[in-house]
């Protein structure tokens, strides 16, 4: 049975009040939601409030989900709005790291890119592409699944991926010919 078949079928039943398959539901998608709520914050313990949040209004509002398939879909899109109203509410906006210069220097021999560098390279993104980019590389969504979590048009989504994308060449080429 497909991972997505499976995954419907534990929504169906989690909105029967199956509480096993909600449980279930939360395990697979908890590590995930944190990590993307914490991209958003970079605030450990806000990234845990919007998560909890997100979960207590998921939980409410399971039963009014009329496809089991964009549940995963939903859940994203609920961590991403108690996310940013939590920033707001605190009057922060996202921070991102800092610009580590020396560490994309070019090297005598090449090498392949670290992850820490690979993470800094997307943290210097704008948010919006960082999020899309996330949820895509990350997170494996499809595109129109991205277009439900952020509340825009698949070609919206499209458009963030190619302009990040763009911008991740050009820095990396930047970097290669000593220009930053």
């Amino acid at each position: 049975m497909s991972e997505r078949l499976s995954e419907e079928i534990l929504v169906t039943k989690a909105q029967a009040g199956d509480a096993r398959a909600f449980a279930a539901l939360f395990r697979s998608y908890h590590p995930s939601l944190l990590r993307f709520s914490y991209r958003i914050c970079r605030s450990e313990p806000m990234a845990a409030d919007a998560v909890q949040d997100a979960w207590i209004t998921t939980a409410r509002t399971l039963a009014s989900l009329y496809l089991p398939g964009m549940f995963r879909a939903r859940v994203f899109k609920a961590v991403r709005w108690r996310t940013l109203d939590l920033l707001r509410k605190q009057s922060r906006r996202p921070q991102a790291f800092e610009e580590v210069d020396d560490q994309f220097a070019a090297p005598e021999t090449p090498i392949w890119a670290t992850s820490d560098q690979i993470t800094v390279l997307v943290d210097s993104l704008p948010e919006i592409e960082r999020q899309a980019v996330y949820l895509f590389y990350i997170e494996d969504m499809k595109v129109d699944e991205i277009a439900a979590v952020m509340n825009v048009p698949s070609g919206t989504v499209k458009s963030r991926l190619n302009r990040a994308r763009v911008r991740l060449k050009e820095h990396i080429e930047g970097e290669e010919n000593g220009i930053d």
